[in-house]
């Protein structure tokens, strides 16, 4: 079980539950060039459906976590302001990603979502736009039964050791990149099962905390800003993460400093990325392991699955919604 903090007023249920509306609206709009072959488009639909959907929600929003810097980004940049109620309600910091797997959209690949999470200000991590070295587990564990101190197999045999299990018996989820080929030689060297994904980590991260995947764990680099939704995920269902920014360059270095970030070399837990009351929301594009994508139907309709969870409650709830366009 997760630790729960006590319920917010700044983050309250009506609020909540507008959330997913936000990453319907996202999803839908992305649905439409699904297959086409053409990623920017699809992800400039679901950040105008989305900054749209902000505008109807009662809040005095800040994008902390977004589609990048003002000058990379025409909207739902860093330090933007959204919502309807600018200098009258409530205080919220966003973190976005609206469409949580591009490639896979624009392949009609699996595990493609609109995503969201919310905290009070100064809730999340205003994280850079870099790399971010990660390793998740599930609910149940003994306390920092994994770390990014350790190497893959000390935390493989950590974790096995926990469940009752031989190492062997562990499955594990990396992102399929050519940076992650000693990790996974070195996870099948164990006789771990390797569960690669071609994108998508936030629903990785997720599917630690999910029995009927058979993911025990989530390990390699992926994205930071990726990193802080699915620990705001993971806060309001349990489980462990530990996050470490990777820089490759001075540029990027100098990039951390000037959102305050100071020790380069910091580990991250998941309330340092995540803290106090949160939302997560998501609204799945394409079919995958945590949400069927949107349907469409000869008569006009189509239909949603999403997801929506809060921190201080542990409450978690699945929304089908049926939409008339």
């Amino acid at each position: 079980m997760s630790e729960h903090t006590p319920a917010s007023k700044v983050l309250d249920r009506v609020l909540v539950l507008e959330m997913v509306r936000v990453t319907e609206a996202a999803a839908i709009s992305a649905s439409k060039l699904v297959g086409r072959g053409d990623e920017k488009a699809a992800d400039a639909a679901a950040v105008e459906a989305m900054r749209k959907a902000f505008d109807e929600l009662y809040m005095d929003g800040t994008v902390v976590i977004g589609e990048g810097e003002r000058d990379e980004a025409p909207m739902l940049f860093i330090g933007e302001k959204v919502g309807g109620a600018p200098g009258k309600g409530p205080k919220i910091d966003i973190a976005l990603d609206p469409l949580e797997g591009t490639t896979i959209t624009a392949k009609a690949g699996p595990n493609a979502l609109a995503v969201l999470a919310a905290a009070e200000e100064g809730g999340l991590l205003n994280a850079p736009d870099v790399y971010m070295d990660k390793i998740a587990v599930g609910p149940g564990y003994p306390k920092d039964v994994i770390s990014l101190d350790k190497s893959a197999t000390e935390n493989v045999k950590a974790v096995a050791a926990a469940k009752g299990v031989e190492p062997g018996d562990i499955i594990v989820c990396v992102l399929d990149r050519p940076r992650h080929a000693d990790l996974i030689e070195e996870l099948r060297g164990l006789g771990c099962g390797v569960v690669l994904i071609g994108d998508g980590d936030v629903a990785g991260v997720i599917a630690t905390t999910d029995e009927n995947t058979n993911i025990d764990i989530y390990m390699g680099s992926g994205g930071a800003p990726e990193g802080v939704l699915a620990a705001a995920a993971l806060r309001c269902v349990g489980g462990q993460f530990n996050g470490r920014l990777l820089f490759r360059n001075d540029d990027e270095r100098s990039r951390a400093r000037k959102w305050g970030i100071e020790d380069l070399n910091r580990i991250y837990k998941l309330e340092d990325l995540a803290k106090g009351d949160c939302i997560f929301a998501a609204t799945g594009v394409t079919d995958g392991s945590l949400l069927d994508g949107v349907k469409h139907f000869k008569n006009g309709k189509l239909t949603t699955e999403s997801v929506v969870m809060r921190a201080s409650s542990g409450t978690v709830r699945w929304i089908k919604g049926e939409h008339a366009i």
